[in-house]
């Protein structure tokens, strides 16, 4: 038997999965690591932290197995937009300064409001933010000057355990188009975004296909693992894309929707596309496949913070009745019919993506009244959510139409009533896909493409599995129709001054 090991470099764990060739999972292991937010803004990792996370996890699977030769390859999924600056002997100068690294809000906002930021987001598809290394390394030039002149290179987090795995720098399209540094119609670095970001191209990576093998092991790292000498590694693509790959929503028109701690709507098509208001990414999967599509901050981490602030006691019945606190929050939350009573929630606890790319957005409750209280609060914070979701849908449509079905994942997916919630907001039906660990088998699925183990990437359909539909329930599609426009128009108005009060909250919290 042939195995392939699916591997997701995620913000706070590494997910390793070793599956057949048919898509079987026959092992897993999730190794966590520390995300660092000390200062405000602040959200990094420590490469080697992950590293060595990813090497245990390779040690646990690959003892699974009776002959380590029958794992014929491993395939990478990551996180995009991480950066880590290297001095001229690959040393890392600074940790991993993730996706959800704010500190550079300040110059995405002057860079997206000159002439030259929407051109670079037609060029590069990766709308203008925080987010990217693009504005990092702004941050970094202007910021920690002594930092940027002693760097030699600027890398990624998969670009930087690649080079501890085989001692080269390589880098994927998939996760350079998520740089803001890579134009998507040359294919290569843009000479525009490296000038603004004030690199050369001889600080950056060599760049490759997502199907692109790397071989030559370091002998440390087989001993450490006890993984084939022999054995590639296949370079593989930036999360987002392999997500949809992951669930087969790889036929134009099929949408996937994915709900963990943070969000995305995304769907594939076979050409670069953008959007003229700037509200959508454009990111490469492989020949003839872009997925276009926008990432939320705010999906789980909601929920999660309304668990923690809002619902304590509700915490401590949980605990003495011995349930899942988020089981009976949502129990809570079905008592109130669909619409919360008028109650609206504007998610953006973590300033947010799309379709606003707003690093300054912030959180709010619109609608209370006395008669309201903590049931109404968690229901409208979960339709919330999914209202974010469905306004990132209706940018997508206007650049790649409507969609003709919906794939739906990520942990809310054990809840029925997100799961009905998105079938109502969305007024259409949605499938749930069995796939276990998305990413790590669209990785997976990828790798095999470039091992030679499958003809084409459509097989990811025997892989998936069996699958669910929901279809909606019409009193309550149409009170969400009602209450979209209202949610749509309060933000329009509530976009004026998340800027003003970001800035109280940052002087403030200086002062």
């Amino acid at each position: 038997m042939d195995y392939v090991i699916g591997a997701d470099i995620g913000t706070t764990s590494i997910k390793l999965v070793l599956y057949n060739t048919k898509g079987k999972v026959l092992g897993y292991v999730n190794n966590g690591y520390k995300l660092y937010q000390d200062a405000p803004g602040m959200a990094e990792e420590d490469p080697h932290e992950i590293y060595l996370a990813m090497l245990k996890g390779l040690h646990d699977l690959t003892s699974k197995v009776d002959n380590p030769s029958d794992i014929k390859g491993v395939s990478f999924s990551c996180a995009m937009h991480s950066l880590i600056l290297l001095d001229k002997n690959h040393r890392p100068l600074t940790r991993a300064l993730t996706w959800a690294d704010n500190r550079a809000y300040k110059y995405a906002d002057q860079l997206k409001h000159s002439d030259l930021g929407p051109k670079l987001y037609q060029a590069t598809g990766t709308p203008i933010h925080p987010m990217t290394p693009l504005t990092k390394i702004m941050w970094f030039r202007n910021e920690r000057p002594d930092l940027f002149k002693k760097a030699h290179w600027f890398v990624g987090l998969k670009e930087y355990i690649i080079y501890l795995l085989f001692g080269t720098l390589k880098e994927d399209y998939s996760i350079a188009n998520a740089t803001g540094m890579f134009n998507i119609h040359t294919m290569d670095w843009d000479p525009t975004a490296l000038k603004v970001a004030g690199v050369k191209r001889d600080q950056l990576p060599e760049l490759v296909d997502t199907t692109y093998q790397l071989k030559g092991l370091n002998s440390h790292v087989v001993k450490l693992t006890g993984l084939d000498p022999k054995m590639p590694f296949v370079i593989g693509a930036s999360d987002g894309p392999l997500a949809n790959l992951g669930v087969n929503a790889i036929q134009p028109g099929v949408l996937a929707i994915t709900i963990g701690t943070s969000g995305a709507v995304r769907v594939i098509t076979d050409k670069p596309k953008t959007d003229p208001k700037g509200r959508v990414f454009c990111y490469y999967l492989y020949h003839h496949m872009w997925v276009v599509g926008g990432p939320v901050n705010n999906g789980g981490i909601v929920f999660r913070w309304i668990r923690d602030q809002i619902c304590g006691s509700e915490k401590v019945t949980a605990k003495e009745l011995n349930m899942d606190p988020y089981d009976l929050l949502t129990k809570i939350a079905s008592t109130v019919p669909a619409g919360s009573d008028g109650v609206i929630c504007h998610p953006f606890l973590g300033g947010e993506r799309a379709p606003i790319w707003d690093a300054n957005a912030r959180a709010s409750f619109f609608g209370l009244t006395r008669q309201d209280g903590i049931p109404q609060m968690i229901r409208a914070a979960l339709e919330g959510i999914v209202y974010n979701l469905f306004a990132v849908n209706k940018a997508l449509e206007d650049v790649v139409g409507k969609p003709k079905s919906i794939q739906a994942t990520g942990g809310f997916a054990r809840s029925g009533l997100w799961r009905q919630m998105l079938a109502d907001i969305f007024d259409q039906e949605v499938t749930i896909p069995k796939s276990f660990e998305g990413t790590a088998l669209g990785a997976a699925t990828l790798g095999m493409l470039s091992l030679g183990l499958i003809d084409n990437l459509g097989e990811v359909k025997n892989f998936v599995g069996t699958t669910r539909s929901l279809e909606p329930i019409k009193k309550n599609a149409d009170v969400y129709k009602e209450l979209i426009p209202i949610y749509l128009r309060l933000g329009k108005k509530l976009e004026t001054e998340y800027k003003a009060i970001a800035d109280f909250q940052r002087e403030h919290h200086e002062g």
